[in-house]
């Protein structure tokens, strides 16, 4: 093992760790700001379905590792010179990794486009080929949070219709664990928000008695029955589902990109080098993913768990598509974009937070581009 391919493979490691941090969590974020589960649970539910994503990718997304191993880009020659990829790596991991410590949800596809752009302007006398950039990564980054936007505008009516259909409504109730005691008058709601309720039983008429001990809260949730199933319990199991799905479309999504920066030189095998790379990213996402996880979840827009679950079935629908066709998609964009359409639509959009994450996306490109060349002016003569 050359010291050339050690630090291919530490910069490949740095960028997957880098990617997890500020990614990982982006597909169970509407989990935590629907108060559908606690963060810790959320964030191991994450890491399991996306490194089952990211082995997954071995079978389903080849085609995207050879997209973002440069060829088509720059020439085949740049391609294979061991210090135009680790200044690739090394540029994304960097732009990646500052965003997430100040936690901005950048897309990684992004960063990694940006510095492919930097390090190969500097690298190839011919330039890049600016035809397949807009083609093959530009295009699907501008239009895939379009869709997902356009998507929640048409699909969020719909499954709001259904639920109206299916008679399962939103009440504020007092609620026991998953079990709605009774819709709870305003009157009571007041009471029990502004601490009134602190007897040891609670005897209100039309309520049953309520022992302190119990674990008690005041909220909406949905009331009713799927199929004979409780509608919370079902809505449940199909928010977790569907962030599941997410998380793997991610995995699926993201790991070939990244893994195919560790194949210059043929020093390694794809299905070694896409292992490696996803337990970097759980790792990632495992240490560094708390501050991403409070913008996606509470500064894009207010949600309840029918919002969450229709954001992840548009996100997981579009980026799992994209990867079978090749396209490399943002993950970031695509489930960002599907909460800034619900947002909209309920009136409950963030905006400081929209901007601040729709600012952050502007200057990734830029950044990753300078950092890309400036690596790459540096190592041309070490490497």
């Amino acid at each position: 093992m050359t010291g050339t391919f050690i630090v291919i493979l530490l910069s490949g490691l740095f960028l997957s760790f880098s990617n997890g941090g500020n990614d990982n969590f982006k597909g169970v974020a509407t989990l935590l700001g629907s108060k559908t589960t606690s963060y810790k649970f959320a964030l191991t539910w994450a890491t399991i379905t996306t490194f089952a994503g990211s082995i997954t990718a071995f079978f389903l997304a080849q085609k995207l590792m050879v997209n973002f191993s440069g060829k088509g880009i720059v020439p085949d020659a740049v391609v294979q010179m061991s210090a135009f990829s680790i200044s690739v790596a090394l540029a994304a991991a960097a732009t990646v990794i500052i965003a997430t410590r100040f936690g901005f949800p950048i897309s990684t596809t992004h960063a990694i486009t940006g510095a492919l752009v930097g390090a190969g302007i500097l690298a190839s006398a011919e330039g890049v080929n600016s035809a397949k950039l807009f083609s093959n990564f530009f295009l699907p980054l501008l239009v895939s949070p379009v869709i997902a936007i356009l998507s929640a505008y048409l699909f969020y009516p719909l499954f709001r219709m259904v639920r109206i259909k299916l008679n399962i409504n939103r009440k504020s109730c007092l609620c026991i664990g998953k079990e709605v005691v009774a819709p709870a008058p305003q009157a009571l709601l007041t009471q029990l928000t502004s601490g009134g309720a602190t007897a040891a039983v609670l005897n209100i008429k039309n309520f049953p008695a309520i022992s302190v001990g119990t674990t008690i809260s005041c909220e909406e949730r949905y009331v009713g029955h799927v199929w004979g199933i409780n509608a919370k319990t079902f809505l449940d199991t199909v928010h977790f589902l569907s962030s599941g799905l997410v998380s793997f479309a991610r995995g699926l999504n993201d790991t070939p990109k990244i893994a195919a920066l560790l194949l210059i030189g043929n020093t390694i095998a794809p299905m070694h080098a896409i292992a490696l790379t996803g337990m970097a990213i759980a790792l990632g996402g495992v240490l560094m993913a708390k501050r991403i996880a409070e913008t996606m979840s509470f500064q894009i827009t207010k949600m309840n768990d029918g919002q969450g679950v229709t954001a992840n079935l548009i996100t997981s629908a579009v980026v799992i598509g994209a990867s079978q066709l090749g396209l490399p998609v943002s993950t970031t964009h695509v489930s960002c974009g599907a909460l800034f359409g619900i947002g909209t639509i309920t009136r409950q959009a963030q905006w400081g937070g929209i901007l601040k994450i729709v600012s952050s996306w502007l200057i990734t490109l830029p950044v990753a581009c300078t950092l890309g060349y400036f690596s790459f002016m540096i190592l041309k003569g070490v490497l």
